[in-house]
C-alpha cells in the first residue's frame, strides 16, 4: 500500500513547493480538488517522493497560481480540468478553450460548469420509496 503524507500550505507556497520538487526530480502525479464538509475548496498537488506520495493542500482558495511553467502538461491538463469543472482560477493558465464541455454549455450559470452535490443528496433524490 502506498504511504500518503498530507501537508496544508498557504497559496503563496504552491510555486516554491513545485520548484523544489522539480529541482529534486520529483514527479507531479496529480492535482485534485474537492469541496470539503464546511463548503471550502480543497486543492491538492501530489508529488511522488518515494516511497510516499506527498500531498500539499491549499484550503479555502479558488484563485491560485499555476505550476504549468514548472511541470508543463502534467500540471496544465489537471489545472484546465479543475478550472472547467470547479471554476478554480489558476493564475497564468490559458483557459481560452475548453477540454471537455461544449463552449456554450451552462454559460449563464457562471464559473464551474458541473453541479457539485453531496453523494448523500444525490442518492436520496434517486432512491424511490417502496
Amino acid at each position: 500500500m502506498q504511504e500518503y503524507k498530507k501537508f496544508v500550505i498557504e497559496k503563496d507556497q504552491i510555486v516554491p513547493t513545485a520548484e523544489r520538487m522539480k529541482k529534486d526530480g520529483r514527479m507531479l502525479t496529480m492535482i485534485h480538488a474537492f469541496i470539503d464538509t464546511e463548503g471550502k475548496m480543497d486543492i491538492s498537488w501530489d508529488y511522488a517522493v518515494e516511497p510516499v506520495i506527498e500531498s500539499y493542500h491549499v484550503i479555502g482558495e479558488t484563485k491560485v497560481p499555476s505550476v504549468g511553467d514548472i511541470y508543463d502538461t502534467s500540471a496544465t491538463w489537471p489545472e484546465r480540468e479543475l478550472n472547467e469543472l470547479f471554476g478554480i482560477e489558476f493564475e497564468g493558465l490559458d483557459t481560452s478553450e475548453r477540454l471537455f464541455l461544449p463552449e456554450d454549455m451552462l454559460e449563464d450559470q457562471g464559473k464551474g460548469q458541473i453541479m457539485v452535490m453531496p453523494l448523500s443528496e444525490l442518492r436520496a433524490k434517486n432512491i424511490k420509496e417502496e
